[in-house]
């Protein structure tokens, strides 16, 4: 019976490729389900056989591991040398957008206080 593996919520394209090839190189059957056209299934990686689990588990520990440390290596690269993305280069970049972007969170915070503020007065 297939096992999920790694829900590919909030994974990149990048970083689900490396999880098929690590399961590739250590001879682990798997399959990648895509996400829904509506939103209502985030797609997934899962394994073949349910005895395949707890080895994987193992790797995909190692590998994550790794990979933070890696991802943690490069953004302090990218700060180091002016490349990463920050909130100063994203609003210089794009300006209406983190304006819009900004705006929307005040909105949101408007709406869940308002039922406070209107009790209170």
């Amino acid at each position: 019976m297939a096992k999920l593996l790694l829900n590919l919520r909030n994974v990149g394209d990048d970083e689900s490729h490396e999880v098929g090839e690590l399961l590739d190189l250590n001879h682990i059957p798997w399959y990648r389900t895509e996400p829904s056209p509506w939103g209502i299934s985030n797609g997934g990686i899962w394994l073949r056989d349910n005895e395949d689990h707890p080895r994987a588990k193992a790797l995909m520990a190692t590998y994550q591991a790794e990979r933070s440390q890696r991802m943690r290596a490069e953004r302090e690269a990218g700060l180091q040398d002016g490349t990463a993305q920050t909130f100063s280069s994203l609003f210089r970049q794009r300006p209406l957008y983190v304006i819009a972007v900004l705006l929307g969170m005040l909105a949101a915070a408007a709406l869940v206080l308002l039922p406070f503020v209107l009790l209170r007065g």
